[in-house]
């Protein structure tokens, strides 16, 4: 979603935040700007658009101001700066952060969405303050300001107090050059510390190239950053807390495009490596361990129930985990949209599991279905990649997923990463509720620890194949995706793929009910992905290919090595290596993210940061 930075120190910080911005572009933004402090007084720039856009205005805004500056002392060492994905208002240079107070001394920025901000807005207003934009977050800077008595850490918790909503923002004042505060209110913020200087982002890549030594801003915090010492409060006691370091060890290269095209491109050849964290030491010849779940084995065997709850990329990884679990494990398994099962009075309750899956471990929706479970006394676990996220947080146990930082908007290693996962849980509980034969359990770990290596192969050999049907297709106005059981979400997440990058219309259905609707869409135009790997069910799919090349339309097969049948009824087949019938998704994905990726680039669009998308979804 947006992106927050923010320093305080003795460098000049312009560069320091422009730069922390490219760092946090993959999150997705529609405008940019960044405030700076000198002087006792305060310089905002912003400017619809990417960050050359800002980079432009704030060279223009340097240019204009600098020849009238008499001393080096002069040059901003504070600031904030932010990347604004439009919830509230339109996008324009007004609605754009940093935002600030009638009399120009308090500059804000904040990720997520103030809920009471029209009754706070009209008290506002009626008290004398003067807004100038359509956006949820000025309220803050207008009720810091009101707040303010000579220290910005009381103003700050006395604002943070009247707020409702989820939020993160970061304050800067006139009167206190050598300060920012921030405050959590579930989005992420994260502390950098330096040798005479301190960094304040939204996600650690902001100040990585700076420093490796973090501070965590946990929920219901606030952080008083200055140059020499970072000091965390309680936001609604005020009691101060101690706040270890951390040490980050991320490699730089990690946030760098390792000579791949874009970055997409590089997170789909990093697939392998993601599968085999991630499922790296939980999987033992003959068992599976999963201690950090948070559910004991007497749970496990008890449970009458598991409800997975996500949103996105990351329902199609829970609806791949509902074909296994109930295959292997014999558990009902209900799947529900977050944003749907928070609002829908749910039956849930002791006995019950719920699966929270969400990347960012910040996905608003999400999060709220894991509180609400667990609020009527379901088990909950998270699947995250983010540790210290919220989801880890609300949740009893959690089962990180290793992919390591996906900077392309699309999801593609962090998908596979949680189907992985799901595969896990699967086996676990499986093995743990004695549904799962010792021998068919050790044949399925086999299976599993496999799979990177048959990613590699299939990376290594689908490019031909794939780039064919892209050029052939590319110019087509829409597409249909088919699969049936255990293929369904494959497809569901191949036509989000085309969709998120391509933006070409597209639609993804369960192959029976085709006669049921779709059928009246296909003509001699029309392209037809099928998801036609070896399952109990590619009878059933053969016969629906069959259906649609009777229309005219042009089908492009995902198909098992060794299967001679899919190519008889398909004008283009793409094969994955063969391995057990139920473990083929993590394969069959692979050439549906690359037939989006080639399509989209064959139409000349950016891949990494598609229009209109966040990474995170930090807000409803």
């Amino acid at each position: 979603m947006c992106g927050i930075v923010g320093y305080v120190g003795a460098r000049p910080c312009r560069e320091l935040l422009l730069q922390g911005l490219e760092k946090l572009e993959y999150r997705g933004y529609d405008s940019a700007g960044v405030s700076l402090l000198a002087d006792h007084r305060i310089d905002s720039v912003r400017a619809v658009g990417n960050l050359a856009c800002l980079r432009e205005a704030v060279a223009g805004r340097a240019a204009a101001t600098d020849g009238a500056v008499a001393t080096a002392e002069l040059e901003p060492t504070t600031g904030i700066g932010h990347t604004r994905w439009a919830t509230h208002g339109r996008v324009s240079q007004e609605n754009a952060h940093p935002h600030f107070d009638s009399a120009d001394r308090f500059h804000i920025v904040l990720n997520g969405i103030v809920e009471n901000f029209p009754e706070l807005r009209a008290r506002l207003i009626e008290s004398g303050a003067e807004f100038t934009s359509e956006t949820d977050a000025e309220v803050v800077a207008h009720l810091v300001a009101e707040h303010y008595g000579g220290d910005l850490v009381e103003a700050v918790g006395r604002a943070y107090a009247e707020l409702r909503g989820h939020y993160a923002f970061v304050a800067m004042a006139a009167d206190e050059p050598d300060l920012l505060v921030g405050a959590r209110k579930e989005p992420p913020l994260v502390v950098g510390v330096g040798d005479g200087e301190s960094f304040i982002a939204s996600a650690i890549p902001a100040f990585l190239q700076e420093t490796r030594r973090v501070q965590i801003v946990k929920d219901e915090e606030i952080v008083a950053v200055r140059p020499d010492r970072v000091e965390f409060f309680d936001a609604n006691s005020g009691k101060p807390i101690e706040r270890p370091e951390e040490q980050i060890d991320w490699d730089e290269e990690a946030a760098e495009k390792g000579g791949f095209e874009t970055f997409m491109l590089k997170e789909i050849h990093e697939q392998p490596e993601a599968v085999a964290e991630t499922i790296g030491d939980r999987l033992r010849e003959d068992h599976v361990d999963l201690g950090e779940i948070g559910v004991s084995d007497s749970e496990l065997r008890d449970l009458k129930r598991i409800v997975v709850v996500a949103c996105g990329t990351s329902y199609h990884a829970g609806l791949v985990g509902r074909y296994a679990i109930e295959h292997w494990a014999r558990v009902p398994v209900e799947m529900d949209i977050a944003s749907e099962y928070r609002y829908r009075d749910p039956v849930v309750g002791e006995g019950d599991l719920v699966i929270g899956i969400s990347q960012s471990g910040e996905t608003a929706d999400t999060l709220a279905a894991m509180r609400l479970a667990r609020e009527r006394g379901a088990k909950v676990l998270a699947v995250s990649n983010v540790m210290g996220s919220q989801a880890t947080r609300d949740a009893d146990g959690v089962l990180f997923t290793r992919a390591g930082l996906e900077i392309g908007v699309a999801a593609t290693k962090t998908y596979v990463a949680q189907v992985a996962a799901m595969y896990l849980v699967a086996l676990k509980l499986g093995q743990t509720r004695g549904t799962l034969p010792a021998g068919r359990l050790t044949e399925l770990i086999a299976e599993l620890r496999r799979v990177p290596e048959l990613i590699t192969r299939l990376l290594d050999t689908a490019d031909v194949d794939i780039r064919s049907a892209a050029e052939r297709f590319s110019g087509a106005q829409f597409f249909l995706y088919l699969g049936r059981h255990v293929g369904l979400p494959v497809c569901l997440e191949g036509a989000l793929k085309l969709k998120e990058i391509s933006y070409i219309p597209t639609d993804a259905y369960a192959a029976g009910e085709m006669k049921h609707g779709p059928i009246a869409l296909l003509d001699e135009r029309t392209p037809v992905v099928c998801v036609a790997t070896d399952a109990p069910v590619l009878d059933k799919v053969l016969s629906n290919i069959a259906e649609v090349r009777a229309r005219g339309a042009h089908v492009i097969a995902v198909a098992t090595e060794g299967t001679t049948r899919v190519a008889d009824h398909a004008e283009e087949v793409v094969y994955v290596p063969r391995t057990d019938w139920l473990l083929q998704p993590i394969l069959a994905i692979v050439p549906l993210q690359l037939l989006a990726y080639e399509i989209a680039r064959a139409r000349g669009l950016n891949v990494d940061q598609p229009r209109n998308l966040a990474k995170t979804v930090t807000v409803e």
